[in-house]
């Protein structure tokens, strides 16, 4: 189902994954705890460390807005099309009941 998804979409998964990680240890206060250092005004800490850590996470959390608000348009247009499929399968049916009714009559 993956492959059907617009790329974008598709990472909002690979956000999530971001957010819930247990590695990255606090924020702006040097490398975490995976061994990364995050570049060279993260490793040194202090003020610009909580800064860009600051940004990091205002720059991610408006990614997931825009993600989630991708993915909540693709969902609609899903339902759309489905509606639109139902009501196209309702005429056909509707036409075979009359061709029903047609063999029937002319019995």
């Amino acid at each position: 189902m993956a492959r059907f998804l617009r790329p974008s979409i598709r990472t909002f998964v690979t956000s999530q994954m971001r957010m819930s990680s247990d590695q990255l240890g606090e924020l702006g206060k040097g490398a975490g705890k995976g061994g990364g250092g995050g570049g060279s005004i993260r490793e040194a800490g202090g003020a610009m460390g909580k800064k860009q850590a600051a940004e990091e996470e205002i720059y991610f959390k408006r990614k997931e807005r825009e993600q989630l608000a991708l993915f909540k348009q693709h969902h609609q247009e899903e339902i759309d099309h489905h509606k639109k499929e139902i009501e196209r399968l309702q005429r056909e049916i509707e036409r075979h009941k009359g061709k029903i009714r047609k063999l029937n009559h002319d019995d």
